[in-house]
């Protein structure tokens, strides 16, 4: 069955929903992250063959339009599961690295925790960030006192876990 194209409730075509960008990064994870991804697409693989019963059976455009999201997110998890690659974690805690947790004290005296983490792991508001952010980038390889220039700010290394 062809859903390529369908039609809103207001009548007008729907076409295919744009596909989730994959990031251009090499797809570092931790342990966790990898075990994340493959929760998703479990997950996913189940919702997409409820939605595809479901479009077969009443066919109508929402459980259509349901079937095309589950199917896009299904396609992103499962690329970014064929391209993972798994950091396992490093003992030496002397110089930040991917899965290190970094205490840093700002200009204005603020000290924040972040861990560094792969791309689809990373939410600030749980004190992880993206390998590939311009902080995480700043702080790869320092050590205990050093201080990197991040957006205009210094930051120091205070704490390497």
């Amino acid at each position: 069955m062809s859903i390529a194209f369908l039609k809103d409730p207001e009548g007008e075509a729907l076409e295919d929903i744009p596909e989730r960008p994959i990031s251009p990064h090499r797809n570092l994870v931790t342990p966790e992250g990898l075990a994340h991804i493959e929760a998703e697409v479990a997950r996913l693989e189940a919702a997409f063959s409820v939605a595809q019963k479901a479009a077969a059976t009443k066919g109508d455009e929402e459980d259509r339009l349901n079937l095309l999201r589950v199917g896009r997110d299904l396609r992103y998890w499962m690329a970014r599961r064929s391209n993972a690659e798994l950091v396992p974690p490093l003992k030496d805690s002397g110089k930040v690295h991917f899965g290190s947790t970094v205490v840093i004290e700002r200009e204005d005296g603020r000290r924040q925790r972040w861990r560094i983490v792969g791309e689809d792991e990373a939410d600030p508001s749980h004190e992880t960030i993206s390998h590939v952010s311009p902080l995480a980038r700043a702080l790869v390889n320092k050590v205990v006192g050093d201080v990197v220039e991040v957006n205009r700010m210094d930051v120091e290394v205070v704490e390497i876990h």
